[in-house]
């Protein structure tokens, strides 16, 4: 289990990084927000309730592309970024899927910075 153990390490400095900066500890749903809005590239105080899982859908596109899973498509006039999925997902349970993401949010902060 060394890599699920590295993998949690990682995550927990991810958190507490993150938790440092916005002084309050993210989930990971609080994470894929963070990385939408990023990707979006439009700071708002308020995003509705259908807007924020748009957000998080544009995160797990953008952070599965590298992988080939998506590849962004357009971005609409204004300014949402659509992407088309190449490949279906794995077949995984739960917590592996939590770990899928979790380890492209982690290769998302190794190369990008909020």
């Amino acid at each position: 289990m060394f890599v699920h153990d590295d993998l949690q390490q990682r995550w927990w400095n991810l958190e507490a990084g993150l938790a440092e900066r916005f002084g309050k500890k993210p989930d990971l749903e609080a994470i894929l927000f963070l990385i939408g809005v990023q990707e979006l590239g439009e700071f708002r105080e308020k995003f509705t309730k259908e807007e924020k899982q748009d957000l998080m859908h544009v995160a797990v596109c953008h952070l599965l592309s590298p992988s080939g899973y998506y590849e962004l498509e357009l971005v609409d006039e204004d300014g949402w970024p659509h992407y088309k999925q190449l490949k279906p997902m794995p077949e995984l349970n739960p917590a592996e899927q939590e770990n899928f993401i979790k380890d492209h949010v982690l290769l998302y902060f190794e190369q990008n910075t909020l």
